[in-house]
């Protein structure tokens, strides 16, 4: 059965970003703290990337998120989804209105106008079709932002909540969590790396 898990690294006092996030600075100051652990050569860190990413079948984000990605200063040959480890899924992007080019044109890009809730339906029809190709499961993944992830969550989108919980304070930026719908969560692992600590939770309906 397709999973929708929500995956976003976070500061211990619960931001997404540092203070100031910007078209030039998409995670904000201090931010870049927040992902050590995508980038780190361990090979504990390595595998908790492997093993993330190797399941999705589909990719949700939001529009800023994507305008950061697809942005001069975005993803490359050496940095994109899975930080290396990862086979390129189909991504699906909320958003109001489709950008009129692509720069990563080599990426299977669907642009969703109509709501999360079908943007979320589109991805798990990508992603089962690429788990009936696969042989196996594959989930579906929203990456983020942060605002994408909590009104997902709020919405009784999500089966599956990983917080990969960074060792810095960042003092103000993007919150996960600011209000909202009551979840319960059920603690399904914890995983304790050099540079994070990955937390993973079902979430309650």
């Amino acid at each position: 059965m397709t999973r929708i898990t929500a995956d976003i690294s976070v500061s211990l006092d619960g931001f997404v970003t540092g203070p100031d996030p910007g078209p030039r600075n998409g995670l904000g100051t201090g931010g870049d703290a927040l992902h050590t652990w995508a980038f780190s050569d361990a090979p504990d860190d390595r595998r908790i990337v492997r093993e993330a990413t190797a399941r999705s079948g589909a990719v949700v984000l939001g529009r800023r998120l994507f305008d950061l990605v697809d942005g001069p200063d975005g993803w490359n040959d050496e940095v994109g989804y899975g930080a290396r480890e990862a086979p390129r899924p189909a991504f699906v992007v909320v958003t109001t209105a489709p950008p009129e080019s692509v720069r990563l044109s080599g990426l299977d890009w669907t642009f969703v106008t109509t709501g999360l809730a079908d943007a979320v339906a589109t991805a798990r029809g990508r992603a089962e079709a690429a788990s009936s190709a696969a042989g196996r499961e594959l989930d579906v993944v929203l990456m983020g932002g942060g605002a994408t992830i909590r009104s997902a969550l709020d919405a009784g989108l999500v089966d599956e909540l990983t917080l990969h919980l960074a060792p810095v304070v960042l003092g103000g930026g993007t919150p996960l969590f600011s209000g909202g719908t009551p979840r319960t969560l059920v603690q399904r692992t914890v995983v304790s790396t050099s540079t994070a600590t990955h937390l993973t939770y079902d979430v309650g309906r």
